[in-house]
């Protein structure tokens, strides 16, 4: 009787371990590297990390080569990944796509501990990064990867952290012109109090000219500094014979500016600036808000972000030397290990290759090449050591063609917002009443025409209708990040409540890369042959042997003699004098239907066949309810670069179009089509054969397991966690535009009575300061509140939603 081997938790990873010979007194270890950097972290006492969060470590299984960072001692290299450099120190920023928790967190920003030649590092969270201060007399950049290897956080290098375009920093010239501005107008108002309280009589003259004068000054940064980037936008605008929403804005910052020096230098009056200043100071901040996406997440990615920055090539003296990806050149005899990506188009030489295409091409299953094939960048090696020959430049490679095509790389403007096309008629309305309450005090009195022509303009200014938007786009976009939906800008919300197509990639997409669905049909298998089963498909490194290792229970793995794999057919070997064979049904008798959904893997024990393994690709949890409720408003198809072996299971799910084994082109071709049909596409997808249809749509949505791996050019990125609450952002989404038409009736509402007092030239300053002011706050509170409760109903839909995600997509077909 064979016993199960006791489970236990790695001390450091928290995965679960078939041993507990791997252990330091009562803590156990899943695998000699989780226990390496357990010793490491010790040594230093810097084993708080443990106490922070339980089992915060990331599993170290995999061991890494002793030369992979060899390439960090090029000289090109270092001087194109450091930012600074003086006689003392050297500045890096390293990506740690690994970090998660607040214990990653204390413990990189604590490497001086580990090293003391390290003199400073500080963590950004949220963009996984962490900046290193270090004296490069005493340790290397590769010392330093090194050591954060070592410790489980090995840094994440691409062709893109060398590529001549600058990485963006982050801008902070918003923070001080809110800083500034918002400073500013603060003591405006502090010193306009007095001409309020007064009604604009204040007995002492010299007095109230002090104030006029001091709030003068005060204006000056805010109209020269804080309000530029509405001057720049509104020129560039009418540059390009356009009128977006900040030209009429740009006019009425202007003319509240020169009227209010007039009247303050004339003595006639106090001015609008504390108007101005606060009209200034929301914009901003509503911009801010609205903006702080984008800066946060990387929405421009090519394929130089998914390109290794170093390999592996064989020189002519059969030496090993690291080099740039970017100084590889045609001819070079390269070496690709285990997991390792493939940088340019090669033949294979040696080695037996496994090639997954899949966030290339969208195939599910790799791809083997034989010696002497073409085997194309992109791909990633999933079996052991290959040696392969360039045949072609890393930007000569089919894939940097491809991405290269002007059709994936053109910046085609997306459809524009409808509050820029309001803010045109808004415009003309505007300069309308302007003209014809012109005409009539020119012809009946000529002194109230300035006075009423300007307050028309500095009134009905279409701040108000800015206001709601910026804070409502700002607020639903701050929203939809708490639910793992990224919007690269405002724009994007707009364009999702117009659509009425969505097209949706395979795998990826709406299956999970890194999972299967299996289930056992035939005679019950009792523990033996489960334990003789799972020792044979240890052996092989095929998905579907993967897939069925990770199906049965963790059992003690037994020798396996005479296996033998044969190529596209299956496995067999003998355990304990039993012949134990796993395959397609022409490997060992067929047993079950012709017909074929997914994969099948048949299993036979000596001369008796026990039934079969059915496998296919896992669905996102809740993918049917998803689906159903969608087609209700859309129209989904389905565009696959996989084969069509799940037709029929995927036929129930999409109204529209089911076409598989597409090109990337094919896709790309396919969303034009819909477009010239005058329909408004969604495109979601997750790799690099979606890249085209992703920018070509009028929105493309790239979905990923962590937002921070990467990803294809998008619009939006959303987590693979959140699928299942894919049908409820899109209401929300639609709901948005909702809040701002209300919110737009009320800012209206506010103009109209202004305008009633300004055609008379009879607005006074302190109507300006109590009204502007007041319509201002009101339509901030009133698109916080409705975006508020929207997303508290949104909370909550999302929490029924999750309760009990549907996944019987799994099980139709079978």
């Amino acid at each position: 009787m064979i016993k199960d081997v006791k489970i236990t938790v790695c001390y450091h990873c928290g995965e679960t371990s078939e041993t507990e010979n791997i252990h330091i007194r009562e803590k156990v270890f899943c695998c000699q590297g989780c226990k390496t950097v357990y010793e490491i972290i010790n040594k230093v006492e810097l084993c708080e990390y443990y106490n922070i969060n339980e089992n915060p470590g990331i599993n170290q299984k995999t061991k890494i080569r002793p030369e992979k960072f060899a390439f960090l001692d090029d000289e090109k290299v270092q001087e194109k990944l450091i930012h600074f450099k003086d006689e003392n120190q050297s500045h890096i920023t390293f990506y740690l796509p690994q970090m998660h928790c607040s214990s990653c967190i204390w413990l990189l920003e604590n490497l001086g501990k580990l090293n003391n030649r390290i003199v400073r590092s500080q963590v950004n969270f949220l963009k996984k990064e962490v900046s290193v201060i270090y004296d490069h007399k005493y340790i290397s950049l590769r010392k330093i990867t090194e050591l954060l290897t070592d410790i489980g956080y090995e840094p994440h290098f691409s062709l893109n952290s060398i590529s001549e375009k600058k990485v963006n920093t982050y801008d902070k010239s918003r923070i001080y012109k809110i800083g500034i501005t918002g400073f500013c107008f603060a003591n405006i108002m502090m010193l306009s109090f007095p001409d309020y309280f007064s009604l604009g009589n204040i007995e002492e003259s010299g007095l109230q000219q002090l104030f006029s004068y001091l709030c003068l000054g005060l204006s000056l940064p805010v109209f020269f500094y804080g309000a530029s980037e509405f001057f720049i936008s509104a020129w560039k605008s009418i540059k390009q014979h356009f009128l977006n929403i900040d030209t009429p804005i740009a006019l009425a910052i202007v003319i509240t500016f020169v009227r209010s020096v007039y009247e303050i230098i004339s003595g006639n009056g106090a001015g609008y600036l504390d108007s101005m200043s606060g009209i200034v100071f929301f914009m901003l901040i509503g911009r801010f808000f609205q903006n702080k996406t984008y800066n946060t997440l990387t929405f421009n990615r090519d394929y130089t972000s998914y390109f290794p920055l170093g390999v592996t090539i064989i020189t002519e003296n059969a030496i090993e030397k690291q080099i740039s990806v970017s100084d590889l050149k045609m001819g070079h005899r390269i070496k690709i290990h285990h997991e390792e990506i493939i940088p340019a188009d090669c033949i294979l030489f040696l080695g037996k290759a496994k090639i997954d295409y899949s966030f290339v091409s969208g195939e599910a299953l790799p791809v083997e090449k034989r010696i002497g094939e073409i085997v194309y960048a992109g791909g990633k090696q999933t079996g052991g050591s290959l040696e392969l020959e360039v045949i072609k430049e890393v930007s000569q490679s089919y894939l940097t063609q491809l991405w290269n095509d002007e059709a994936f790389t053109k910046d085609e403007e997306k459809n524009t917002s409808y509050i820029h096309t309001l803010s045109k008629y808004f415009t003309l309305i505007l300069f309308t009443i302007a003209t014809i309450t012109a005409t009539y005090w020119y012809f009946n009195d000529t002194r109230h025409l300035w006075n009423a022509v300007t307050s028309i303009l500095i009134v009905a200014c279409p701040c108000a209708l800015l206001l709601s938007a910026t804070f409502t786009n700002g607020n639903m976009l701050r929203i939809l990040q708490k639910f793992g939906f990224y919007a690269r800008n405002a724009e994007v919300i707009e364009q999702l409540s117009n659509a009425n197509e969505i097209i949706f990639d395979k795998t990826g997409t709406i299956t999970q890369q890194q999972e299967a669905f299996v289930f056992y049909e035939g005679k019950p298998l009792d523990p033996s042959t489960e334990q003789y089963i799972r020792s044979l498909v240890n052996q092989s490194s095929h998905p579907l042997s993967k897939a069925i290792t990770n199906y049965l229970p963790e059992r003690k793995i037994l020798s396996v003699k005479y296996f033998n794999e044969l190529k596209g057919f299956g496995i067999r070997g003998v355990i304990d004098n039993k012949d134990i064979s796993l395959g397609s049904n022409a490997f060992v008798n067929h047993l079950c239907s012709d017909t074929i959904y997914g994969s099948r893997v048949y299993v036979k024990v000596n001369d008796e066949i026990m039934g079969c393994f059915k496998i296919q690709s896992q669905y996102r949890p809740g993918l049917k309810t998803v689906l159903s409720q969608l087609q209700k408003k859309y129209r989904l198809s389905l565009l696959s670069g996989d084969n069509d072996s799940e037709r029929k299971n995927l036929a129930v799910l999409f109204n529209g179009d089911l076409l598989f084994d597409q090109t990337p082109q094919q896709k790309l071709n396919h969303v034009q089509k819909l477009q010239q049909q005058g329909k408004k596409v969604i495109m979601v997808g997750d790799g690099l054969n979606d890249a085209g249809s992703l920018k070509q749509s009028n929105v493309g949505i790239a979905i990923t397991d962590n937002i921070n791996n990467f990803s294809p050019a998008c619009d939006v990125i959303m987590e693979g966690k959140s699928f299942y609450n894919f049908v409820l952002l899109l209401d929300y989404s639609k709901k948005t535009k909702i809040i701002i038409n209300i919110s737009f009736v009320l800012s209206i509402l506010y103009n109209i009575i202004g305008l009633y007092f300004a055609v008379q030239g009879q607005l006074q300053p302190v109507i300006a300061a109590i009204l502007m002011p007041v319509s201002s706050i009101s339509i901030v509170l009133l698109t916080t509140g409705l975006s508020s409760i929207v997303s508290y109903k949104l909370r909550i839909n999302s929490l029924k939603s999750s309760g009990n995600p549907n996944t019987d997509i799994n099980h139709i077909g079978y």
